[in-house]
Parts: structure tokens; C-alpha cells; sequence
């Protein structure tokens, strides 16, 4: 096959995607003239002929092996490191798309500290007013500049520190590429988050079961990286907040509920107690972002944070559920 022109000689890029639709199209469009494998995960809209006609290399996964976001890295990885010419690999989700000032950026950056093994930079969400969800998602990409813990799936990596951790976990549904950054730091690599912009991210999400179903997601993920990463204390810490505002909080509240009705009214004290301490966490998150975004969004914030601790509950339930069975990560 005939790879597109090269213009930056030592970064390929790995694309992964499953019926992106036309963010397949902006993705690929982003990266033209740069080697880019295109690995597919099933996808029935023509994703991998559109990704042919842009003049990428194509993997198309079987369905055998299961499709994951670590599978069809791991496909990219193998496919770009067989090649010695290859020193920096961009990875890219099939749904963003590349600042066209990122690559120079992160390259200056990775060869000016040989002991970097990956970077990225401040990603955006495509048109993050026309929703709540939309503007959520921009949050989370904002990284702070400066050493980082982890990363995310779209990131330029080191060919060596790709080679020297590993592959991702293929087992692994959620929480996959805070792993692979976590091992990466393990083999000595350091991961460094920059202020130049990176890229636009477009979820898509403007409804409340997309966003409700991304962020059980998110509790999976939590739930895997707290019990594979034990010492690394962002995601113990992130799983018992979990545990406590949706599991101990209500379950102090329907026990006062309860025993209130059944035996005694003075019980009723304590899901009264539940109740104001849940409101008191909204007013302390609101009062604490408003400074940044107005207490009308700083509300909202605070809102979808609490609602989605009970996500992110089922998110943590599925994952030990499944750990019992002995099903994936």
C-alpha cells in the first residue's frame, strides 16, 4: 500500500475507531500526510473504506478476539514499531481530531527530555455550549500543565517507552489508558501534560442516557485501576467517594427511613442527617466553582457530580460482579 506523504518523518499515527461517521472523516483529515494506521473495531457505517480512501492503513479487528479501545491500540502499536523509523506514535480516538500546531509542539517537548515517554495537550469538546453533557466532557479534558500521573487515549508516546511497557491490557473494558500511563511511569518514564492545544474532542453526547452510560463507565474504571494500582492513591481515593456518597449516604438514609416508620420517629433524625449532608456537599462544590464558571453552571456541576456517584456505583458493581465470574477487567 501507498502511505501518504510523510511530512514529519518520525511520528506515525494510530487511529482507532467504530462507526465514527464524519468524525472519522475530520480525524483522518487532521493527520494527512502523516503514516496513520486506521484500526476498526467492527464498524458497519464504511469506516474502514473511508479511512482507505484517505490513505491510511487499515486493521480491521475480528469480532473473535472481542472489540476494546486496548485491542485496537495494541494492533497499532505492533503494526508502527515493527518499523525502526518510527520514533514518536500520536494515538488518536476516531472521534477528534488534531490541533495542526500539536504534533511540533509535543515533538519539541519529547525530544528536549529524553526521559519523557509520552505527552499531550489541552484537548477541547466540539461545541461544548450546545449542552451540559458537551461542556462536562470539556472539564474533564482540562489537564493542568506540568507533570502528569496519567493520560488518556489520545497522546503522543515515545517509541521506546512503548516498547519498553508493553501493550495495553486487552482485558481491560474501562480504565485502560490510565493503566498504560501508570506502567509506563513505572518503567521510569515520565508523562508530561502541556498548555498548547492538542485537539477537539466530539463526543456526541447531548442527551442524559449516553452521558449516564459513559460515566458507569467511569466507575468501572475506577473500580479496575484502584484494585490493579494499590499504591497509586488518586483512584483508591476516587473509589471509596464512590462508595461512600452512593453506597454508605443512602444507605443511612433509607435505615433512618425505615426504622423511623417501623419503630421509632426519633430515627428519622438520621436520614435527615443523610439528607443535609448531600446538600451541604452541593452548596460547598457550588460555592468553590462559581468563582470559575457562575453559580448557575457551578450548581449544575455539583448536581451531575452527585447524580453521577450512583453511575459510577453500578459502574463499580458490574466490575466485581464480572471479577467474581471471572469475566474482564
Amino acid at each position: 500500500m501507498a502511505f501518504p506523504d510523510v511530512v514529519v518523518p518520525d511520528i506515525a499515527v494510530v487511529v482507532i475507531g467504530r462507526n465514527e461517521g464524519e468524525r472519522l472523516g475530520h480525524c483522518l483529515r487532521s493527520v494527512a500526510g502523516l503514516r496513520t494506521v486506521y484500526v476498526d473495531s467492527g464498524s458497519s457505517d464504511g469506516s474502514a473504506d473511508r479511512a482507505r480512501a484517505a490513505g491510511a492503513e487499515v486493521i480491521e479487528l475480528d469480532a473473535a478476539g472481542g472489540f476494546s479501545a486496548a485491542r485496537g491500540r495494541n494492533a497499532g502499536i505492533e503494526r508502527l514499531l515493527a518499523d525502526p523509523a518510527v520514533v514518536h506514535v500520536q494515538f488518536l480516538d476516531g472521534d477528534t481530531r488534531l490541533d495542526p500546531g500539536w504534533l511540533a509542539a509535543g515533538k519539541a517537548a519529547l525530544d528536549a527530555d529524553p526521559a519523557l515517554g509520552a505527552v499531550f495537550g489541552r484537548l477541547r469538546e466540539q461545541d461544548a455550549g450546545r449542552s451540559i453533557y458537551r461542556w462536562l466532557c470539556d472539564l474533564e479534558w482540562a489537564v493542568p500543565p506540568g507533570p502528569a500521573k496519567a493520560f488518556g487515549g489520545n497522546v503522543l508516546a515515545r517509541a521506546a517507552a512503548l516498547r519498553d511497557t508493553g501493550r495495553y491490557r486487552t482485558e481491560m473494558i474501562a480504565g485502560e489508558d490510565p493503566d498504560y500511563a501508570l506502567r509506563m511511569r513505572g518503567r521510569g518514564w515520565g508523562l508530561l501534560s502541556l498548555a498548547a492545544p492538542m485537539g477537539i474532542h466530539d463526543s456526541g453526547i447531548d442527551r442524559f442516557g449516553p452521558w449516564w452510560r459513559r460515566t458507569i463507565r467511569a466507575g468501572r474504571g475506577f473500580a479496575a485501576l484502584a484494585a490493579l494500582h494499590p499504591d497509586a492513591p488518586g483512584y483508591a481515593r476516587g473509589r471509596a467517594r464512590i462508595l461512600f456518597w452512593a453506597g454508605v449516604v443512602p444507605l443511612i438514609a433509607i435505615a433512618g427511613l425505615a426504622l423511623g416508620i417501623a419503630a421509632d420517629r426519633r430515627w428519622l433524625l438520621l436520614a435527615l442527617a443523610a439528607l443535609l449532608l448531600v446538600a451541604a456537599q452541593t452548596v460547598r462544590v457550588t460555592a468553590r466553582e462559581s468563582r470559575r464558571h457562575g453559580p448557575l453552571r457551578a450548581f449544575a456541576l455539583s448536581l451531575f457530580l452527585a447524580i453521577g456517584k450512583y453511575a459510577e456505583m453500578i459502574g463499580l458493581l458490574r466490575y466485581h460482579r464480572d471479577q467474581r465470574r471471572g469475566r474482564t477487567l
